[in-house]
């Protein structure tokens, strides 16, 4: 594979990804869950304590967990009999990276403007 295809193969696995974890988080009751589990740090937390706090049914909750983990935006650890969820804080940092690195590289900014009124 040469150097030009495995570059446009990255970007297209990235591009891939990107579109399921957006994807994910385009259900409001998926949006809320991913919410938590950011706001709840690095310690996560145990799935009933995040059912009771977002009010929904565990088979809700475990649907959207289920969508959210197979994209890779949240983990889920057994500790005995406790189910720990965490958000992917690196996953969460390349989707946001993902959006924002290339922002505005081809705007012509001033030099581009002037170009254009020549």
């Amino acid at each position: 594979m040469t150097a030009l295809r495995a570059s446009r193969y990255l970007i297209s696995m990235k591009v891939e990804q990107a579109a399921a974890q957006l994807e994910a988080l385009g259900k409001p009751t998926r949006l809320k869950v991913y919410r938590a589990l950011v706001r709840a740090g690095d310690e996560g937390l145990p799935v009933g304590r995040l059912q009771k706090k977002l009010g929904i049914a565990g088979s809700t909750l475990s649907h959207h967990l289920h969508r959210l983990i197979s994209t890779g935006l949240v983990t889920q650890e057994r500790q005995v009999t406790t189910l720990i969820c965490r958000a992917n804080y690196p996953a969460m940092d390349s989707l946001v990276s993902f959006l924002v690195d290339e922002c505005c590289v081809e705007s012509g900014g001033a030099d581009g403007d002037a170009e254009a009124a020549a």
